[in-house]
């Protein structure tokens, strides 16, 4: 079981949890934890193909998220076109 956080800290304000906090919580319950920050707007193709290895490499389920589910979902997309 894995989670990919793909928000970047303090996104919309400092009292947002840091990936720090969210690795600790996660691997206290037993996950596998990586953080790939990336912005909103773009993702650049060095960005797809790190979040492509992640998703071959790391145990499933994975969950991965952002701040509303869309750039997580573009870099999934867009990793399963590059496949």
């Amino acid at each position: 079981r894995s989670v990919v956080n793909n928000r970047p800290d303090f996104e919309h304000g400092p009292d947002q949890p840091t990936h720090a906090a969210l690795e600790a919580a996660a691997r206290a319950a037993g996950l596998e934890y990586r953080f790939l920050p990336v912005d909103g707007a773009y993702q650049s193709p060095a960005q797809v193909a790190a979040f492509a290895r992640l998703m071959a490499e790391l145990p499933r389920p994975i969950l991965v998220f952002c701040r509303s589910g869309a750039r997580s979902a573009r870099l999934y997309l867009a990793a399963l076109q590059a496949a």
